[in-house]
């Protein structure tokens, strides 16, 4: 978690569910009941709505904006929505719900803190809601919320909502989810139940609402508690005039880049990976001036002690903790291209800020998500998930993705096209069992 200029905290998070389970209408109420929304927008809605011959206004249609969408009523990509309260700020990403773009579920829960899933209170937990959880779970996004919604459908029964509660719980569990990391919620994003409003009809719930969760859940981005890495994005080698806060730029060489995790300072001791030369902190710059600590997102420029032959691609990490570096990774592909992953494909890889050529070995297994068990795969295919080795033709520095996600992440690539085939997550972020 972040904060924004206006100093308060910027929470970033994620929806998924089935189709039809009602995110864009709880997206739209969100934004509508919170004020978020102008009000020209607003009127455009109940245009459409009336068009429709809707007696309400049809809040999804804050959300699904392309015209594709409003078609068909679906949501077909990830849309980012931001929007605040008093105590918050927001980064909502929106995910659709059908099967073929669980893709795009990956895209919208990767840099995720939490993740709000919803049900339908009709139908419980279906096949698309065990695939989403799946994916969050191998994602490591640290917290759940299980919005059953369409509560107002089925008469605000308890002891159904009750039963999809406890069979959610088991199935997070068994994804590796603390029972603190997931809130169940009974909502009804149409009419306003316990979305930003406690509502009356639902007197055995004492939980929050959904908005008042949001505000009030104590996500703290994990990290900045982790060993430090930066990949290094652009080496500055100013050519001007002197400057007031740096000195005299002819002299000055700075390495920049995000601080994928962890924290910097002057003085600490740090290595520079492929190579492994170790050298010293001496400043930690930005534009607004040196810092006395960079933390994890922030964007610096690092000057060091010692002249190292350092180019973009190359990390700087935490001389007591580094990562492996090797050119054979252990990986667990999402795989996201329309054609399915061939044995021995001759792909790119770009991990932090270093792209290089791999070759992709044949599957090893398969995500069930029906039975989270590991299954034999002779090919992975669209919003599969799996085992495979990657060999890299230059050594990389690679974490744990379950240890640091920015370091233990990385995309395939096609080399014709560019366009990304998978997202490749280093080790075995789901202990799943072998199916029987």
């Amino acid at each position: 978690m972040g904060s924004t200029g206006s100093g308060r905290d910027l929470l970033r998070f994620a929806t998924a569910g089935s189709v039809d389970d009602g995110k864009s209408t709880l997206v739209g109420r969100l934004l509508y009941d919170t004020k978020s929304v102008l009000a020209d927008q607003i009127e455009a809605v109940q245009r459409a709505s009336v068009d429709k011959g809707l007696a309400t206004p049809d809040l999804s249609l804050l959300v699904d904006g392309l015209r594709a969408e409003r078609e068909q009523g679906i949501t077909i990509d990830v849309a980012y929505r931001y929007f605040g309260t008093p105590t918050r700020e927001f980064v909502l990403a929106d995910t659709p719900g059908h099967v073929q773009y669980t893709r795009n579920t990956v895209t919208g829960a990767s840099t995720a803190e939490l993740a709000v899933l919803l049900v339908d209170a009709r139908n419980g937990i279906v096949e698309q809601t065990r695939r989403h959880a799946t994916v969050l779970a191998m994602l490591r996004v640290p917290r759940l919320v299980l919005a059953i919604n369409k509560i107002d459908l089925v008469d605000y029964d308890e002891a159904a909502l009750r039963a999809i509660e406890k069979e959610f719980a088991g199935l997070a569990r068994s994804l590796g989810f603390a029972d603190d990391a997931v809130q169940t919620i009974p909502v009804s994003a149409l009419v306003g139940d316990n979305v930003v409003e406690r509502s009356a009809h639902t007197p055995w719930y004492d939980g929050p609402t959904l908005l008042g969760h949001l505000e009030s859940v104590p996500v703290v981005g994990p990290e900045v508690a982790k060993p430090f890495r930066m990949p290094v994005q652009y080496v500055i080698r100013p050519r001007g005039s002197a400057d007031a806060r740096w000195g005299d730029l002819h002299d000055y060489r700075g390495y920049a880049g995000q601080i994928a995790a962890g924290a910097v300072r002057p003085g600490d001791t740090v290595v520079v990976l492929p190579e492994g030369r170790e050298t010293r902190v001496t400043h930690v710059d930005t534009a607004d001036g040196p810092l006395d600590e960079g933390t994890a997102g922030r964007s610096v420029t690092i000057r060091l002690a010692d002249d190292i032959d350092i180019s973009r691609g190359d990390m700087l990490v935490a001389a007591d903790a580094q990562p492996s570096v090797t050119a054979e990774i252990d990986a667990t592909l999402c795989w996201l291209g329309d054609k399915p992953l061939r044995p021995n494909a001759r792909l790119l890889l770009k991990h932090g800020t270093r792209t290089t050529q791999v070759m992709v070995g044949a599957p090893e297994s398969r995500i069930d998500t029906d039975t989270l068990t590991e299954v034999e795969a002779e090919a992975l295919g669209l919003n599969d998930i799996g085992r495979v080795t990657v060999r890299t033709a230059d050594p990389l520095p690679v974490d744990e993705y379950a240890d640091i996600r920015a370091t233990g992440s990385f995309v395939l690539i096609d080399p014709p096209t560019g366009n990304t085939l998978a997202a490749g997550l280093v080790g075995t972020p789901l202990a799943l069992r072998p199916a029987e």
